[in-house]
């Protein structure tokens, strides 16, 4: 089955790929249909906004769709950025733009109140059916940026367990642990019952 993720993020794309493998699913990125999307994402919640990227795609691409949306949420800040996280420094800005103005937000709260969590929902839309998971990972936003690996805030979100940052782990670990990697492990396992009612029919 081919399948077009909804995304331009060469990073998530990497990531769904790696986590999706062994599936009899050929996961197509929007580049290589020759689509030029740009949803607005005017959803209240993770849930609202990846279905409505899920039905642009899928409509644009004649294919099922399978989108992502994710974000940020500091408790400091009032659970900001939450869905604002890719726009949170405005239109145009950098991802080292958001993990700046971040930073600067965060500057005067103490340790202990740094608390924050990364949540997914992951939606997919099949044959006119619409099918979510999610996912959620708690840590703490860093006083400084560390790590290359990852993108994003990955840099500012340190795993306490762990003593590292997103940005500081081999992919295959951050996929495990990570947010999106919870809630793509779910849609891969929801995605191989699909498929075996498929083979069945």
């Amino acid at each position: 089955m081919r399948m077009v993720l909804a995304t331009r993020n060469p990073g998530k794309i990497e990531e769904l790929r790696q986590i999706m493998a062994g599936l009899a699913v050929e996961l197509v990125s929007p580049v290589e249909l020759g689509l030029d999307l740009d949803p607005i994402e005017d959803g209240l919640t993770f849930a609202d906004n990846a279905a409505l990227k899920a039905r642009a795609y899928a409509k644009a691409a004649g294919l099922p769709a399978l989108a992502d949306d994710s974000g940020l949420e500091v408790d400091a800040l009032g659970g900001r950025p939450g869905v604002m996280s890719a726009r949170y420094a405005g239109e145009g800005a950098s991802d080292a733009d958001r993990r700046s103005l971040l930073l600067r937000e965060m500057a005067e709260v103490p340790e202990e109140r740094r608390t924050a969590r990364f949540r997914c929902v992951m939606a997919l839309l099949r044959e006119g059916r619409l099918y979510t998971t999610e996912g959620a990972v708690e840590g703490r936003i860093a006083f400084a940026e560390r790590g290359t690996g990852g993108f994003g805030y990955d840099p500012l979100f340190l795993l306490p367990s762990l003593g590292q940052t997103m940005a500081e782990l081999a992919p295959a670990e951050k996929n495990t642990l990570s947010h999106r990697g919870k809630a793509a492990r779910s849609m891969k396992a929801l995605l191989a019952e699909l498929l075996q009612v498929d083979d069945k029919a």
